[in-house]
């Protein structure tokens, strides 16, 4: 079957695009096409559907129209008639500057074709040609093969769902790292970006990732970048990215590294998920959800990779490195849920777990892009030491990537360990039964000295002696100006008491209280003292009775050991690429 999209005539000022499909070369009473539920690399079922109007269907050469039937919510089934070339219309809204988005606006248009585009149903693996039809004076960018003027094609509809496209007026930058042309695409107003610092610093990922990896199967990639005002996100694709950022986040330091760190992710990708993946995701079914395993890998470990990245490119130094990781293991040890599933129940549950959070999330799971990270390190840092730096975890992805990877062939379920073996020579079996497989806590301290390094609670600051604030065990937001609970957490002073999500805190100890004063009011009332908390519950005034704990440490952090030994300072410079130094004392206060 011959398939051809055509993206006939767009209202931008309604947010409306008509989409007109070309089918040829038909022998069957009928065919089924099909949208999408969900997109690949992220993990949820969406009804993208809903934003699919007027749908209909002729003969190519007769005005005259052919039945159409909804099947499902996301399924049309067209009666041909005997037609061999049918011609199928419909228009779409989108007006969604998200990852997961379509956008038309009188400034730019964004295709994400799983969104926009159905597939015909047994013919998935034709090739698809798109045409498009844009305003005068805008450039079209996408990794779809260009076969003429505002023409594209596909090989089949997974590549057609993998290729993203930006239209409007993009500020495009092109670099060359390894060898290979690389487009920055900046769509949007503003932005705090300096082009050429951007350049030299995506060049510095793109590099260090390759020289990781070994090797590259690109022959050209495009960053896309929306500039808006809401929180980043991205998602990944076989030659290129989409990513939505604050157009204030490339400034100051702390910002750019999060927009770095949104980068090397989302690139890191194109190995691990594009082309190392599950077997059950070999090939999709776009309808319903695929459930794998292997999540913790292919998001945690590209986590943990695209760290290392940065530190490897010399864009955040080690002691920044550590810094960071050490924030990841406090909101590992923040969640009671991180005992109650393993990692790959984690994964397996993303569909109903990771995308759709609720009040208990917190304490029935663990995020396996936080867990897969940690793990990830730990198991890195145990190759490292027992093979004497010989072999780490980036000899274990290389391994997938010569094995799987490059030559198209899927990850097994329980082939990781099997791998891993094969890759370094050692039997780390029991380090997946118990940390992959089931909810051993981790001992970081224990980690952290194959490194030469120590873990634990962040001292204060010399002369701090302010007194502890008591602890509720809740997560909490604001509510016109009073505290409303959000979260309250397994084992605290707060769920033993009976506190609930929803109530609205008023006063302690019969003392009014506002969001805004919440936290100095606890600052009175050190652990071990009993309290009084007014709720209003449902809209009911409630009195709660408690004894106030002792909070979790405000942050954690990994410090080089006085003496290490040698093996210890070759893992961690084998580890960051950088010369173990000795903990820095610090300044003695000043004298008065």
């Amino acid at each position: 079957m011959q398939q051809r999209l055509e993206l006939a005539a767009v209202d931008l000022t309604d947010h409306r695009a008509r989409f007109v499909l070309h089918l040829s070369d038909l022998n069957a009473p009928s065919v089924d096409l099909v949208l999408p539920s969900w997109v690949p690399g992220s993990y949820h079922i969406v009804n993208y559907v809903r934003s699919v109007e007027h749908l209909s269907a002729r003969r190519s050469e007769d005005p005259a129209p052919l039945p159409v039937q909804r099947v499902d919510k996301a399924r049309w089934r067209v009666t041909t008639r005997g037609a061999t070339s049918v011609q199928v219309e419909y228009s779409l809204e989108g007006h969604d500057l998200v990852t997961e988005g379509i956008d038309l606006t009188s400034e730019h248009i964004f295709l994400n074709p799983a969104l926009c585009i159905p597939y015909v149903d047994g013919h998935a693996l034709d090739p698809v040609e798109l045409e498009l039809k844009v305003p005068s004076g805008w450039q079209v960018v996408t990794e779809l093969r260009e076969i003429g003027p505002g023409r594209y094609r596909a090989e089949n509809y997974d590549e057609l769902v993998d290729a993203p496209i930006d239209i409007g007026r993009p500020l495009v930058l092109t670099i060359r790292p390894a060898g290979i042309p690389h487009r920055i695409a900046l769509c949007g107003e503003g932005g705090n970006y300096e082009s050429r610092r951007l350049e030299e610093d995506v060049a510095k990922i793109v590099e260090a990732t390759v020289r990781l990896v070994g090797e590259s199967p690109l022959s050209s990639y495009t960053f896309f970048y929306h500039l808006t005002e809401v929180p980043d996100g991205g998602l990944e694709h076989a030659s290129s990215c989409s990513c939505v950022v604050n157009r204030n986040l490339f400034r100051p330091q702390e910002r750019y590294e999060r927009f770095l760190s949104l980068t090397s992710h989302e690139y890191f990708h194109l190995y691990n998920v594009k082309r190392i993946r599950p077997k059950v995701l070999s090939t999709f079914d776009y309808t319903r959800e695929n459930y794998t395993r292997l999540l913790w890998w292919m998001e945690g470990t590209t986590e943990y990779f695209s760290e290392l990245v940065l530190r490897r490119a010399e864009l955040i130094p080690p002691a920044k490195f550590l810094d960071r990781t050490a924030k990841v293991v406090k909101e590992y040890l923040d969640a009671p849920g991180r005992r109650t599933k393993s990692l790959e129940e984690e994964s397996f549950l993303a569909w109903v777990d990771y995308y759709q959070p609720y009040a208990e999330t917190p304490n029935h799971s663990i995020s396996y892009y936080v867990k897969g990270q940690l793990v990830s390190m730990c198991l890195d840092l145990e190759i490292r030491h027992r093979t004497e730096t010989r072999a780490s975890l980036e000899t274990v992805l290389r391994t997938l990537w010569s094995e799987y990877g490059k030559v198209g062939r899927g990850v097994g379920e329980e082939e990781l360990p099997e791998i891993a073996r094969r890759a370094t020579g050692l039997d780390l079996a029991p380090f997946f039964d118990r940390y992959v497989r089931g909810t051993d806590e981790i001992d970081f301290g224990a980690f952290a000295r194959l490194a030469g390094l120590a873990f634990g609670p962040k001292p204060k600051p010399p002369g701090d002696d302010a007194p502890e604030p008591g602890y509720l065990g809740i997560r909490y937001e604001e509510a016109d100006g009073h505290v409303r609970v959000k979260h309250v957490l397994s084992g605290t002073p707060g769920r033993l008491a009976g506190l609930s999500v929803g109530d609205e805190i008023i006063a302690i100890n019969g003392a009014k209280v506002t969001h805004r004063g919440f936290d100095k009011a606890l600052q009175t009332c050190p652990p071990g003292t009993p309290v009084e908390l007014t709720v209003f519950r449902r809209g009911y005034l409630k009195s709660v009775s408690l004894t106030v704990g002792t909070p979790p440490p405000e942050a954690y952090v990994f410090t080089p050991v006085e003496t290490p030994d040698e093996l210890a300072r070759r893992v961690y410079e084998s580890w960051l690429g950088a010369k173990w130094e000795p903990k820095t004392k610090p300044e003695p206060p000043a004298k008065d």
